[in-house]
């Protein structure tokens, strides 16, 4: 990793003295006079749905027309939503997704903030209201994905034609990389942040290894003990849970049975935690041992969430687990200490999609990927957290990659970002994205440990939107 941080920080120095630094513009001043709403709209298949102000920006919701099959479009269409943080055409734009719902509201990716850019932000396919009616679930996989980025880039290209950067967290990251594989020539780089690498569905082995060396042990004993407390007292809590889910009208149509749903959850305990907290928060937990079952009971809805495995919880993210179910694949743990507890096991992802919904696991996919990224990835940084379970099964670059790296950010969860590496690798980290994007600045030209974002933090606008959701979920 030494050689390698040397390597990134003198090839930023060397490409830094012949490159030119791009040069900051107020919001609004273009090169051209026409408005810039009226140029966005006057994209074949783009409309607005409404446009909201925030300073030194403009923000537009909008929506663009798809192809729902872009190998057959003249066979129907559908409107998939975006937004547009607009700061000015002479700034790099970052095209980012969540590989899930795109948000209404204004917000920054870390990569808009470094690059002081635009940012497109597309929702994903067949996640509403983005979703064809009626849905064809076999159109939903990473190249109509990818093609739906390819096509609306090329439209935005004529607006925004200064350098792109794909970028994305998680699902989002993966994303991106998929992006990447398809289409190599659109993006002038890639961030992908805790982007997930399953290449082998039933080789899991990687994660057992996680949780088995995560944190203390003192810390993983408490975190066991209380999610197998939470099987021994199954009946008592069980029956909490039956009386919430009457109350809320919560059903269980989809996973099965209430029975199915509640271990499910208790599963999803220790990867919850780990996913997005961390070993301070161990001492707030209760003792298995001395724990009333109400203590058990609202541990686990802390992390893990009751409602997440009800038809309610479950039906936002239907594509998410159709996409897992037959090309992303989904991680299963071995849990030994829960030996004996368990009626289920990890269910596989094919068990949260609606029965009506055909799967068909395709394991090709993602060995395709994998093996594309090792061997033929061009500008792309790889950000991944040291405490994330999600990091176990990470993303490589091997020999044939150029100018690719994959940093890690010491204890870090699934939040994982450039902000939180190591000093040497945030300097590299940002002064390369710089390059990357055309606008490093003279300084950073010539000496890249003074790279820094160029955009000041702004509290409303680069807030992360963390909901809670199932922990085995990217």
């Amino acid at each position: 990793m030494r050689t390698t941080l040397r390597w990134l920080l003198s090839l930023v120095v060397l490409i830094g003295t012949v490159g030119t630094a791009g040069t900051a513009t107020a919001a609004g001043q273009d090169s051209t006079a026409v408005d810039i709403k009226e140029r966005v709209l006057a994209i074949p298949g783009m409309s607005l749905i409404e446009e909201k102000p925030y300073p030194g920006y403009r923000f537009f919701v909008l929506n663009y027309t798809q192809p729902v099959d872009h190998r057959r479009p003249g066979k129907g269409t559908f409107k998939q939503r975006l937004t547009l943080l607009h700061k000015d055409t002479s700034r790099p734009t970052v095209f980012y997704t969540s590989g899930y719902h795109v948000s209404p509201d204004p917000r920054r990716s870390e990569p808009t903030r470094i690059v002081d850019g635009n940012q497109v932000s597309l929702e994903y396919r067949y996640f509403s209201p983005s979703r064809p009616q009626p849905a064809d679930w076999s159109k939903l996989d990473i190249w109509q994905a990818a093609s739906d980025q390819h096509r609306l880039f090329t439209a935005l290209k004529k607006v925004y034609d200064r350098k792109w950067i794909a970028t994305g967290g998680s699902k989002g990251g993966m994303t991106a990389t998929y992006y990447e594989r398809f289409y190599p020539r659109d993006m002038d780089a890639v961030v992908a942040y805790v982007a997930p690498n399953d290449v082998v569905e039933r080789e899991d082995s990687a994660y057992d290894r996680f949780f088995a060396t995560v944190g203390t042990a003192e810390c993983r004993d408490r975190l066991n003990a209380l999610q197998r407390e939470a099987l021994v007292r199954r009946a008592p809590l069980q029956k909490k849970y039956g009386d919430w889910a009457a109350a809320e009208g919560a059903t269980f149509r989809t996973v099965g049975s209430l029975d199915k749903a509640y271990e499910a959850v208790v599963l999803d305990f220790v990867w919850a935690f780990w996913q997005y907290h961390g070993e301070q928060d161990c001492a707030g937990l209760p003792d298995a041992a001395t724990a009333t079952d109400d203590a058990v009971y609202e541990a686990i809805d802390t992390y893990s969430g009751w409602s997440f495995y009800t038809d309610q919880g479950l039906e936002p993210y239907t594509p998410y687990y159709y996409q897992a179910a037959t090309e992303l694949g989904s991680p299963s743990l071995r849990v030994d200490h829960l030996k004996g507890l368990t009626r289920y096991g990890y269910q596989p992802a094919h068990t949260f999609v609606p029965d009506e919904i055909p799967v068909r696991f395709k394991p090709w996919v993602m060995r395709d990927v994998d093996n594309w990224v090792r061997h033929n990835a061009r500008r792309m940084l790889f950000v991944n957290g040291e405490r994330d379970p999600w990091g176990a099964e990470p993303f490589r670059v091997d020999r044939g990659a150029k100018d690719s790296y994959v940093l890690t950010a010491p204890g870090a969860n699934h939040g994982a970002s450039i902000a939180g590496l190591a000093a040497p690798q945030r300097e590299a980290a940002t002064a390369r994205l710089l390059e990357w994007a055309g606008v490093a600045p003279a300084a950073v030209r010539a000496d890249a440990e003074r790279a820094q974002p160029l955009a000041r933090y702004d509290a409303r606008l680069d807030k992360r939107d963390l909901h809670r959701e199932p922990a085995l979920r990217p």
